[in-house]
């Protein structure tokens, strides 16, 4: 009896690892920004942190640069994880090779360029809606092509 792990073509699979992992390296990347936003503003949300800098620091949880990092790194995780979902099971869908790489390739720079309209040099709309749009379309294809897939 064939696995669905045998139509999984190795040129998809190593670009699906790469672009991942890609996304990882991008994730982790978001705390030292975090960071760098919070000592340039002395915004430091512990009173620890607040006083390792300096005893009259007070916590100050509402600086608007640290905040709109957050919020990029949170939307992150609300879209990067599905990703990582739905990109392994579409890979069991035997999908065309051009077409797999291009939506793992476009997810991924999309939601780098999202950061950096969002969070790293501000550009005004419709720049972050496009790079998040530019990022659910492939992943929402993937889902549901994997749904009609599998539809039992």
């Amino acid at each position: 009896m064939a696995s669905p792990f045998d139509a999984i073509n190795p040129d998809v699979y190593k670009a699906y690892v790469f672009w991942s992992a890609v996304l990882v390296a991008k994730v982790l990347l978001m705390a030292p920004l975090t960071a760098m936003q919070r000592f340039k503003n002395n915004a430091f949300a512990n009173p620890e942190d607040s006083s390792a800098v300096s005893k009259k620091l007070k916590p100050k949880l509402d600086d608007p640069d640290v905040e709109r990092v957050r919020r990029a790194h949170l939307n992150d995780l609300e879209n990067i994880l599905p990703f990582f979902v739905i990109g392994f099971l579409y890979l069991l869908t035997n999908p065309a090779p051009f077409l797999a790489v291009n939506l793992f390739r476009v997810v991924a720079v999309s939601r780098i360029l999202h950061t950096l309209v969002y969070a790293v040099v501000v550009i005004p709309q419709p720049a972050r809606f496009l790079a998040f749009v530019g990022g659910m379309l492939p992943i929402s294809y993937m889902t549901l092509q994997t749904i009609l897939y599998f539809m039992v």
